[in-house]
């Protein structure tokens, strides 16, 4: 089935670091969509469109963001890099997927687990209130290589001021020693006791729910450590506890 395209205008950019960024798009005519969904994004190149699909970072509305990180030898990002406040781009009409909290199971806590860019779907729910409704604690798990990759940490830091007990932010990082954040890969950081220390709540079938976005290599370690926890895929005609996203 061929795209729907609406024209857009980047509002402004937000460099993280090298090759990491945010987009803000002005976009009138854009479906309704569910926070966790994703649209796509592109332009036209000589005698083809070019478009790739991303997650969200904002609820719907007519700005619209969106967390990159450039691919060099990509077709899409190299020319997203180096846009800016008042270029033109093209949003797809239509939003898909079903990583969203609708597809996610109820339980006392929520976690948001997500390495590099798999962050994405979670700012946009996080802005929303359904998450707060539903959940009576919050943790977000965020891996990433480097400190500087750690993008949204003070909104995140925000939220947790806010939220007194009721959200956590625990940023990661692999490649260095940064104060506060915790180094090594998620799976290992959660088998050894680390995650749930910091979080100050168990991740268990009897009170966790657990969103997992990212690297694929992440999402099957978590997948086999949670299942020694008796947890498994959350599915409609089978419950579970497990909600994930791969990112390629």
């Amino acid at each position: 089935m061929a795209l729907s395209w609406c024209p857009g205008t980047i509002i402004d950019r937000k460099v993280w670091t090298e090759g990491l960024f945010t987009i803000r798009v002005d976009v009138e005519g854009v479906n309704e969509f569910v926070p966790g969904q994703f649209l796509q994004i592109g332009y036209q190149n000589d005698d083809k469109h070019i478009h790739r699909p991303y997650s969200v970072a904002s609820p719907w509305g007519r700005e619209i963001e969106f967390f990159i990180v450039r691919v060099d030898d990509g077709e899409l990002t190299p020319w997203l890099w180096e846009r800016g406040a008042g270029d033109p781009l093209d949003v797809s009409q239509g939003a898909a997927g079903s990583f969203t909290l609708k597809k996610t199971p109820r339980a006392e806590v929520l976690w948001l687990v997500a390495t590099g860019t798999g962050l994405a779907p979670y700012i946009a729910m996080l802005r929303t209130d359904e998450p707060w409704q539903d959940y009576r604690k919050i943790v977000v798990v965020h891996g990433a290589r480097v400190g500087e990759d750690l993008a949204y940490a003070d909104e995140f830091n925000q939220m947790a001021s806010d939220r007194p007990g009721r959200f956590s932010y625990i940023p990661t990082v692999t490649r260095e020693d940064v104060p506060d954040v915790l180094r090594g890969r998620i799976p290992a950081l959660l088998a050894d006791g680390s995650l749930e220390s910091a979080a100050g709540s168990p991740m268990n079938a009897d009170n966790s729910a657990v969103m997992l976005c990212g690297n694929p290599a992440m999402l099957d370690d978590m997948e086999k450590l949670l299942e020694t926890r008796q947890m498994k895929r959350h599915r409609s005609k089978s419950p579970g506890h497990i909600v994930l996203e791969r990112y390629w």
